[in-house]
C-alpha cells in the first residue's frame, strides 16, 4: 500500500487560460514545445518515488485522459499507477467538484482502498521542481497534522495569494487568503529566519497551493461540507490542528493567465532559464514519441527552442519556442512566438488537395512574419501573413479566427488563417 497517495488537482474550466482550454483541462495545455502542464508535478513526484499518483478532473478531460494514458505505463514490480478521476456521478455524490477539498471528498472511495499514511495534494498548473521527498520527511519530523509548501513574496505579489503568517519554529499561526493591495498585512512578514537567504527582499510568505496531510487529519478536515482548502479548510484548521509552513527556496510560478503562461515558456529560451528542463537529477518526463529529428534548412535560430520532428527551411526565429512536428515554409520570421506544433504531418495527397482549395497546410507559410503570439496545435498560417507586426490599434478579445488576451495574440488550435491576413 502507498504510504504517500499524490493527489494532482486538475482545476475548474480554466477560463483565464482561454482559449488554450476551449478544447482541453488546463493539465493539458502544451508547454516548453513538447510537455504538457500535468507533466510538472507528476514528474515530482516520479522523481521523489511517490508512484501512486491520481489527476483530478472534469472539464474538457479527453486529451488529459489520453496523454495520461500514454505516458505513464509503470512496471507490475513498482506497483506504481497515474489515474485520471474525473467527476461521476453516486448514490452519495450527484453534483460535480464544487472546489479543491470537495474533489478530494468525493474521491475518498478510491483514496481509501491504498491505506495512505499521507495525503500529497498538488497543483496541475505550476511550474517548479520541488525535493518531494525532503516536504514529507519535514512534515512527518516536524509532527504536525498538515504542512503547507510556501514561498518568499514582495507585498505586491500577496494581494492575490494565501499569505501565511508564520512563528520562528514554521508553526503557522493565521492565513489571510488574497488581502487585496490596500489592507494592513504588516504583520504578517516573515520571520528573518524563514526567507530563502539574507539577500531575500520579498516579505511575505505565500501558500503554494501545495499541502501534505496526515490520513486522520485529512478525514477530520473534510467531515463536513467546505469546499475549498485555501478559502475553508486550511483557515478553520489552524485553530484545531497542528499546522507548519515547509519554505521553498526554489523557482515557483503559477501558469494562471495566457501572460504567465507566455512570460514562463519564453523564459526556457534564455541562457539561463530559473526552470531548467536540462537537470538530469530531476527529469521532466512526457510522452515518448517516435519522431526524426528537427531538420534545420538554411535557417537561422537566435535563443530559441525545437522538439523533435519540425522541418524549418530559411527561416529566421528568435527568442520562439517551436513545438514538435512544425513545419516553417521558406522566408517566414518569428520573435517571441510560442508555436505548440501538430498532431500529425500532412500527407502529399492532402497538400495538394490544399491547394485546390486554397487552403493553407499546416504550419507556417512563406513568407510570414509573427511577434508576440501563441500559435495552438494544427494551425494552418498562409503566405504573407503579419501577425502582431503592424502598429495597428489591438484590444482584448475574441475576433472570430483570433484571440487577444493580455495583449498576446492567440490563434486557436485547428484555426485557418489565410494568404496575406494582417492581424
Amino acid at each position: 500500500m502507498a504510504e504517500v497517495l499524490s493527489i494532482v488537482l486538475g482545476g475548474g474550466k480554466g477560463t483565464r487560460l482561454f482559449p488554450l482550454t476551449q478544447a482541453r483541462a488546463k493539465p493539458a495545455v502544451p508547454f516548453g514545445g513538447k510537455y504538457r502542464l500535468v507533466d510538472i508535478p507528476i514528474s515530482n513526484c516520479i522523481n521523489a518515488n511517490f508512484r501512486q499518483i491520481y489527476v483530478l478532473t472534469q472539464f474538457n478531460s479527453a486529451s488529459l485522459n489520453l496523454h495520461v494514458a500514454q505516458t505513464y505505463v509503470f512496471d507490475i514490480f513498482s506497483q506504481g499507477f497515474v489515474e485520471i478521476l474525473a467527476a461521476e456521478q453516486t448514490f452519495e455524490h450527484t453534483s460535480w467538484f464544487e472546489g479543491t477539498a470537495d474533489a478530494i471528498r468525493k474521491n475518498f472511495i478510491h483514496f481509501r482502498t491504498q491505506n495512505p499514511s499521507y495525503y500529497l495534494i498538488l497543483s496541475g498548473d505550476q511550474l517548479y521542481r520541488m525535493d518531494l521527498k525532503d516536504f514529507i520527511r519535514k512534515h512527518r519530523e516536524s509532527g504536525a497534522a498538515i504542512t503547507i509548501a510556501c514561498t518568499t513574496v514582495s507585498r505586491g505579489e500577496a494581494s492575490n495569494l494565501g499569505i501565511l503568517k508564520v512563528n520562528k519554529s514554521s508553526g503557522i499561526t493565521e492565513f489571510l487568503e488574497k488581502p487585496g493591495p490596500d489592507r494592513d498585512i504588516s504583520d504578517y512578514k516573515a520571520p528573518p529566519e524563514l526567507k530563502r537567504d539574507k539577500n531575500d527582499k520579498d516579505e511575505y510568505l505565500a501558500s503554494m497551493g501545495i499541502y501534505v496531510f496526515n490520513a486522520a487529519a485529512m478525514e477530520e478536515c473534510l467531515s463536513n461540507e467546505l469546499t475549498d482548502f485555501g478559502k475553508e479548510i486550511i483557515p478553520q484548521s489552524i485553530d484545531k490542528l497542528k499546522v507548519n509552513a515547509y519554505v521553498f527556496k526554489g523557482y515557483w510560478e503559477d501558469i494562471g493567465t495566457i501572460r504567465s503562461f507566455y512570460e514562463a515558456n519564453l523564459e526556457l529560451t534564455t541562457l539561463r532559464p530559473r526552470f531548467d528542463i536540462y537537470d538530469e537529477a530531476m527529469p521532466i518526463y512526457t510522452h515518448v514519441r517516435a519522431l526524426p529529428p528537427s531538420k534545420m534548412n538554411f535557417s537561422n535560430m537566435n535563443q530559441s527552442l525545437a522538439a523533435e520532428g519540425c522541418i524549418i527551411t530559411n527561416a529566421s526565429i528568435s527568442n520562439s519556442i517551436v513545438g514538435v512536428r512544425t513545419t516553417i515554409e521558406s522566408g517566414a520570421s518569428l520573435n517571441g512566438v510560442i508555436c505548440m506544433g501538430a498532431d500529425y504531418y500532412e500527407l502529399e495527397e492532402q497538400k495538394k488537395l490544399n491547394e485546390e482549395k486554397r487552403v493553407p497546410n499546416v504550419g507556417i507559410g512563406k513568407g510570414s512574419i509573427i511577434k508576440g503570439a501563441i500559435i495552438d496545435k494544427n494551425a494552418c498560417i498562409g503566405e504573407g501573413c503579419r501577425i502582431g507586426i503592424d502598429n495597428l490599434k489591438r484590444a482584448d478579445g475574441n475576433y472570430g479566427h483570433y484571440y487577444i488576451v493580455d495583449g498576446i495574440i492567440v490563434i486557436p488550435k485547428n484555426q485557418v488563417l489565410y494568404p496575406g491576413t494582417v492581424i
